[in-house]
């Protein structure tokens, strides 16, 4: 017997941990209406990290097979998912072919069509927060602590040929267990990355402190262990040490973000530039959308604004 009841109006699905807590869900509703998205509604559908391969499959296949299941967003199991289900996909495009993943699930004339969306979303938010040409005039690096699908995608977005001389100097990728860190080495030499890129089994906050404190000034130091939201704590330890004016970004903009407290209380100190998750938030639901429903929705100018506007009112409300 499914665990899954068949939806009964146009519905796009949240996959995640702890979709509940999300802001997407108060937000969605007035984005639908916003973009006359009629009867639309969202589902959280929550697995444990890691989940057992047999219940990504139950979820994927019924939003495939159910018919106004429309879609689906997928946080933190980007690469389970993808792994488990891979057979069930009719269609997978470029980006997710090439980063082994899934962000996005959409159907087309009753076709199940897998997206990998991180490297637009996660490029479009830091590029919004990065002064173009940063590296490029300092040579700055950059740190990721986390090897899982949105670093895939971020550190293959810093390094496109279309950056020319602006990419990080050096790319710095941390993981607690060394199978994630294999996986995303194995995806990197496939790519081909024209920068040098350095593997760390970091099992401990410690070793990620080691990693930021040896980091060039300016570098970018990038939280994206889900650590802050999906657990709690921080990959670092409160005695870590960033670089003079590092850009210090934090994936997450909901749970205790212990990551950003740690930057902030250097921030006058050190220089820092501290960003949170919300404009990755903005980019990532909104590229999501516009593929499940099947509408264009503009990258930035004033209606990208309103719709960042409605987020946070309906994320107060």
């Amino acid at each position: 017997m499914s665990n899954y009841q068949p939806a009964t109006r146009p519905t796009l699905y949240f996959i995640g941990v702890t979709t509940t807590k999300s802001s997407i869900m108060r937000v969605f509703p007035a984005w639908a209406e916003h973009l006359g998205l009629k009867d639309a509604v969202i589902k959280g559908i929550d697995f444990p990290l890691h989940a057992d391969p047999a219940a990504y499959r139950e979820a994927v296949a019924f939003i495939k097979a159910d018919p106004l299941s429309l879609g689906a967003l997928v946080t933190t199991h980007k690469i389970d998912l993808y792994k488990a289900c891979r057979d069930l996909f009719d269609e997978v495009d470029d980006f997710a072919l090439r980063m082994e993943e899934t962000s996005c699930l959409s159907k087309r004339d009753g076709r199940l069509i897998c997206h990998a969306k991180d490297p637009i979303s996660s490029g479009l938010a830091l590029d919004n927060f990065i002064p173009r040409g940063h590296f490029e005039r300092t040579g700055a690096e950059l740190f990721s602590m986390g090897a899982g699908g949105s670093t895939i995608a971020l550190t293959w977005h810093m390094v496109r040929e279309a950056r020319g001389a602006d990419r990080p100097s050096r790319i710095v990728v941390s993981n607690r267990s060394q199978p994630r860190l294999d996986e995303i080495r194995r995806i990197h030499e496939e790519i081909g990355m024209p920068v040098p890129v350095d593997y760390v089994l970091a099992p401990h906050p410690t070793d990620n402190d080691a990693v930021t404190a040896a980091l060039k000034p300016g570098s970018v130091v990038i939280n994206a262990t889900g650590l802050g939201k999906d657990a709690p704590g921080s990959p670092l330890t409160d005695a870590v040490v960033f670089p003079e004016r590092a850009i210090v970004w934090d994936l997450n903009y909901r749970g205790d973000l212990v990551f950003l407290d740690q930057a902030r209380r250097q921030q006058a100190a050190r220089h820092l530039q501290i960003e949170d998750g919300w404009t990755y938030f903005l980019h990532g639901w909104t590229q999501v959308i516009a593929e499940v429903f099947d509408i264009e929705i503009p990258t930035s100018g004033p209606s990208f604004e309103r719709l960042g506007e409605i987020a946070i009112a309906a994320s107060k409300g």
